[in-house]
């Protein structure tokens, strides 16, 4: 770690979660000691994880002038109870949801939670939209559904039962206080990162199919973990508030999960297309489609870009690339890619 930032912004979120990885423990600590802007943050973070374990806004500390890891944080923190450590998996989504959490406790009245976000969804609703998306993977993992009660399940495609229950769930929390369904979603999404699956790397390789697709149920965290920032990045957009992407460890993990997905609906007839993704300054490439045919094209946009592409936030024709080659494949590529949103 050194003084320009170096690795410790993605680091942040684990730190104030307590799940840094081997070697970070002192690090983070030492950089925040001397640095006002990352421990200005590190204090936004570790507040907006106090409230999502239970703890009093009251007692947390004032991020405002901060100077040192004592002077920032001081007794409050060394006296809180240690949160459950999560695994490696799990950390995305952990600083997805401190992040949502940080965003929302910028809101003010009741003017801001109306403000409308996307479809026809307010502030409010994101959030409910949220709650509903989640308790797919907290039901998997044996935790209950409180609000409202879940119908009985009937043997209907999955597409068809998620609309169901997004609108029960939306339609329910509108008739609670916006601060009662933000408390509903952090206790929710405390709850996902305190299960045996958030912090055992072998119990969460397990596949399950959720949503329509099987994957392994830490790839089902990378995926809350994707849809949390979509939404914090509408929330923040309909707002005026600057909401910066995930780090770019975690939109690298993000970024090999959706390629990953979109080669299998792609197929193995599609038209081949070499595909570069841009995290950081640096290119990770695949070949998409038929392993028997040349290279038809070539691909190369933004991680973020690609990211919202996936997230039905951009349409194909609205994404900044750089493409050679085959239009019709790299068009296939790009049109199959957002046809993957659900959000």
């Amino acid at each position: 770690m050194t003084d320009d930032h170096d690795g410790v912004p993605e680091l942040l979120a684990a730190w104030a979660l307590g799940a840094l990885p081997p070697g970070g423990g002192r690090a983070v600590p030492t950089h925040l000691a001397g640095c006002e802007t990352c421990s200005a943050e590190a204090v936004r973070l570790r507040e907006t994880v106090r409230l999502l374990d239970g703890g009093d806004p009251a007692s947390a500390p004032s991020g405002n002038g901060a100077t040192g890891i004592d002077g920032v944080l001081g007794p409050a923190l060394r006296a809180r109870p240690a949160l459950p450590r999560v695994a490696d998996h799990a950390v995305p989504y952990a600083a997805a949801v401190a992040g949502l959490g940080a965003l929302l406790r910028e809101l003010g009245g009741r003017r801001s939670w109306s403000t409308p976000v996307v479809h026809d969804w307010d502030v409010r609703d994101t959030v409910g939209h949220l709650i509903a998306a989640d308790q797919e993977l907290a039901r998997h993992l044996g935790l209950e559904v409180r609000v409202p009660p879940p119908r009985g399940r009937e043997a209907t495609p999955w597409e068809a039962d998620w609309e169901t229950r997004t609108a029960d769930v939306i339609a329910y929390e509108r008739t609670r206080e916006p601060s009662e369904t933000v408390a509903e979603w952090a206790a929710q999404s405390s709850a996902l990162l305190a299960t045996a699956e958030a912090r055992d790397p072998e119990l969460a390789s397990r596949a399950a199919t959720l949503m329509g697709t099987r994957l392994p149920v830490a790839d089902h965290f990378l995926t809350r973990a994707f849809e949390a920032w979509i939404h914090a990045d509408d929330i923040g957009r309909a707002l005026g508030l600057a909401v910066p992407p995930p780090p770019d460890g975690h939109l690298r993990r993000l970024v090999r999960l959706a390629v990953r997905v979109l080669g299998a609906a792609l197929g193995p007839s599609a038209p081949p297309v070499l595909f570069a993704v841009t995290v950081g300054g640096e290119d990770a490439r695949w070949v998409l489609g038929s392993e028997d045919d040349p290279v038809r094209g070539e691909l190369a946009v933004d991680a973020v870009d690609f990211c919202r592409l996936v997230g039905g936030r951009r349409a194909p024709d609205e994404v900044p690339r750089r493409s050679t080659g085959d239009e019709a494949a790299v068009r296939a590529v790009l049109e199959r890619a957002a046809s993957l949103a659900w959000l």
